[in-house]
This record gives structure tokens, sequence and C-alpha cells, in this order.
């Protein structure tokens, strides 16, 4: 008995000496109460400390797991705020905690050929991400003294955009037309003409369907380089707080790469969809509606996250971010409140025309309407000289067109400027998941500049395309080696690909042209 006396004894004792040790401190809690709550929006009261975009925790009614928030606006006695989650157990009156930290996504390479949300949880099935670290989704740009000229090229592999559209490293170029035209058929190209370029590609797909983004993803995993790429998805069905924050997100995962000395490609799919959600988030909160009901703000909510997308000097690493945006328009209307915005953010814009997709010339790009403020400076030197009437010569052609359409008579001359047009535009259409090299660029460009394809009949001229990489590998390939690796277009190398070329003209010209082996 005197034994047990002993052993409580001696835990009593330990007890206290533990109790001693223990220090009494004050711990600051952040409290407030919900005011309302109702479509994913809550208003709060009695957090005064609060800042814009830091997360609050709302406890549930039914005693579940708290439901993350994050702080849109500030006034000064209600804080408005989108939920992160599903806000059916929340009601006015429950508590609400400051977390005293901002919206935050993991990042590193640990994400590269992972499919993730907006907050940096894995979608796909997969393991979880034990990533790099975490960083702030939103985060300020780059200043003017720590950027650089945007001076080396991002090839899209497509020839219409390579050649007199060309984007640089660094860029912003808005990819813009109405809905199901080819905006993300373009995206997808680029992505894909980046697997042997080292271009980190970070997909973000903003209120889009699930059989759609997957569509995306399985071209990736098909034609390009999966485990370069990550892709953000925020699909319609998730908390518009959710599908508002990917962008922002998605980028601070593609800052980790630029910032690092590397290139990354952030593709936005797309801001007009990501407009539309800000929009019904702050009608919602009750902010004033200006035009078209959008909020005063809403300029900037989409320059402060473009202007994140820069070519870093030097001294910061000398990385680069592009960020290719893709918005819808509503019957080819480029003066749309949105679109305007997003044309005078970014620094050129590719415009696709409903008319040219529907004849069949895709990508259906209008060159017309359609500019790169920054990228001519980027092109090779062998693309740049080649190019240079590449762009008067169609326009021109289609200028000319438009009039021999009410059947009037026609000079030579005018005849053959229209002959060539319509063999350029044979060239600048391209089929899907089929980037081009920038020597077969170059390639098709001596074509048109020798005015080979002249010589072919028009209905061949596909034919010709398909035939023509493996033919030049056969009969030019020191060449082409040439042209990818130094992108210089010397008069032997020019007279080798026309050698070529006319070659194959000649072939396709035989009547028995279908059994030519490549």
């Amino acid at each position: 008995m005197s034994t047990l006396a002993e052993s409580v004894k001696n835990r009593l004792s330990t007890a206290s000496e533990l109790l001693d040790q223990l220090k009494a401190e004050p711990r600051l809690d952040l409290i407030g109460r919900v005011e309302r709550v109702g479509d994913n929006v809550a208003s709060v009261r009695g957090l005064p400390e609060t800042r814009l975009g830091e997360l609050l925790l709302f406890e549930r009614s039914d005693g579940g797991e708290p439901v993350v928030g994050i702080v849109l606006t500030l006034d000064p006695d209600l804080i408005g705020c989108a939920m992160l989650g599903d806000d059916s157990g929340i009601r006015a009156g429950n508590l609400v905690r400051g977390t005293g930290s901002v919206a935050s996504v993991p990042v590193g390479d640990q994400l590269l050929g992972r499919t993730v949300n907006a907050l940096g949880v894995p979608v796909d099935g997969g393991p979880e991400i034990e990533a790099a670290g975490v960083e702030p989704v939103e985060r300020p740009a780059p200043a003017i003294v720590d950027r650089d000229f945007v001076d080396t090229p991002l090839n899209t592999g497509l020839l219409v955009i390579d050649a007199m559209l060309p984007l640089g490293r660094g860029q912003r170029e808005l990819i813009i037309s109405d809905r199901e035209t080819g905006k993300t058929a373009i995206a997808i190209d680029t992505m894909i003409n980046q697997r042997d370029t080292g271009v980190v590609c970070v997909y973000c797909a903003v209120g889009q369907k699930t059989s759609s983004v997957s569509q995306v993803i399985d071209a990736v995993k098909r034609y390009g380089a999966p485990e370069r790429c990550i892709f953000v998805f925020a699909p319609s069905d998730d908390p518009p707080g959710i599908q508002w924050l990917a962008p922002y997100a998605a980028c601070t995962m593609a800052e980790y790469f630029s910032e690092r000395g590397g290139d990354a490609l952030l593709i936005i799919d797309d801001l007009s969809k990501h407009a539309v959600i800000y929009r019904q988030l702050s009608l919602l909160l009750r902010n004033p509606p200006g035009r078209e009901a959008y909020p005063g703000d809403i300029f900037y909510i989409h320059s402060r996250l473009l202007e994140r997308a820069a070519k870093l000097n030097r001294e910061r690493g000398g990385g680069s971010l592009t960020a290719l945006p893709l918005a819808a328009t509503e019957e080819g209307n480029l003066s749309g409140y949105i679109p305007t915005n997003l044309i005078s953010i970014t620094d050129g814009q590719i415009v696709l025309e409903p008319r040219l997709f529907h004849e069949g010339q895709k990508p259906a790009v209008n060159v017309g309407k359609s500019v790169s403020r920054v990228g001519g400076k980027t092109q090779s030197h062998a693309m740049r000289r080649l190019a240079e009437n590449l762009r008067l010569e169609y326009t021109q052609f289609l200028e000319l067109e438009i009039f021999t359409r009410f059947g009037g008579m026609v000079d030579e001359r005018t005849r053959q400027i229209i002959e060539h047009g319509r063999r350029i535009r044979a060239v600048l259409t391209q089929p899907q998941f089929a980037p081009l090299s920038v020597a077969h660029q170059v390639a098709l460009l001596v074509a048109i500049d020798e005015r080979l394809l002249d010589r072919l009949p028009l209905d061949k001229v596909s034919e010709l395309q398909s035939k023509l990489g493996d033919w030049l590998n056969q009969h030019a390939a020191e060449p082409m080696r040439r042209i990818n690796s130094d992108g210089e277009l010397e008069p032997d190398t020019r007279a080798a690909i026309v050698t070529a070329i006319g070659a194959l003209v000649e072939r396709l010209n035989q009547p028995d042209a279908t059994a030519v082996k490549r």
C-alpha cells in the first residue's frame, strides 16, 4: 500500500513541476462575427486589423471544419469576403477568426507534370506535393529597373504568328476572338512547341468545363512535354472565390522559374470569364457597379496580374515570364469594355476571325487587326528577312480578292498576285498539334519568296506541306540543322533549300505524284 502511495506522490510531484514550468502568457486572438452570408460571399464585422487578401476562418454552425474565406473589400465597419469552400454551414452571428496570413500556394519543381487547383492542392489523383516553398498569390510586378529588353523569340510553331506576329520571351500577347474559333488551339500548339526549348508552361483554366480541360491535358501529354507543364484548374462548379484566385496562383507558380533564371510561359484561359466572376463577387458584396455592371477596379485586377510578366535583367537572374491571356468577344466586337481594357494592358493582340475559321483557314488569324508590338525585334535574321514583304503581299492579295469576287476581268499581273496570295494563304493554314520548327518555317518562306509554289496547283500545296519536313531532312539535312542552330540563312543554305523544294515541286507535278516517296 505504501508503494502505491509513494507512486501517486511521485506523479503529483512531477505534474507540479511541469505546471511550474509552464508560463501563462497572453495570446491575441482576433475574433469577429458574420454579419450576413450567402452565395459564397460573407460580410464580417469586428476585425479592424484585417488587410486585403488575408485569409479568415469561419466557424460552422454544425461544428465541422472551419471554412476559409479571402478578404476582397475593406469598409470602415464591414469586411467583404469570398468563400473558398462550402458555405452551407455558416450562419449570421458565427465567429470569424483572423489568421494574419495571406493566400499562398506551393511552388517548385515538384509541381511539374501535375494538375492542381487554385490553392495548389493536387486534383489529378497523384500523391501530395512536397513543394520547395510557399509564396503569396499576390506579388508586386518587377520594377522598371529590374526589367530588360525582350530580345529572345518564343516560337509558337505556327507560321502565320512566328512570321508576321512574332512573340518574345517576356511579352504579354492577347489572343482574342469569339467563342469556338481556335483560341485554345493556338495556346495548345504553343505549349507543344516548347517541348524542346526548356520553357516551363503553366496553363490556367478559369471557369472551364472539366471535359475541355481534359482535352488540353491529353493533347499536351500526347504531343508535348507534360513533365515541364503545370495545369491549374478552377472549374465552373468551384466557388467563385477559387476561380478568381486561380490566375494569380498560376502566375506565382510560373514566377518561381523565371526568378531563378529560367523561362516560363503562362496561359490564362480565359480572362473574360475571370472578369465576369469578379463582377459577380463585387455585386454580391454590394460594391458600386460601373460600366456594364463591372466594378471600378476591373482594370486594376487584370493589370496587376499581367504586369508581372517580364524579361528580368541579369541582376535578377535574366529569366522571363511570357503571358498569353485569352479573351472572348461577342460578334467580333473588339471595342467592348473588357477587350479594350486587355488590349491596352498587353503588348499586342492576335485576333481570330470567325469567318476565316468557318472557311477552313486555321489558325484563323486576321492579320490586318493583329499586331505584336515587341516580338518583331526577337525574330531570327532568316525569319525577319523573309517575312518583311510577306505581310504586305498577303494584305494586298486580300484586298484584290474582294474585287475579283464580282466577276470582273483582271489583267495578267493582278491574276499572278491573286494566285500567289492564294498559295500564301494555303501555306499559312496548319493542322492542329503539328507546330513547325524554325528551319521548316524558313523553308516555307523561301518557297514563297522564290515563288516555287506558284508552279504547283493550289490543291497540292497542302500535300507539299505534309511531305516537306521529311523531304528536307533527306535532301537538305545540313542546311536545316544550321538554320535551327543559329537562325541564319546564308546564300549556300538558301540555294540548297531552293534546289530541294524545287525537286519536290517537280515530283508533285508528275502524273504519278501520289506515288512519290518521302
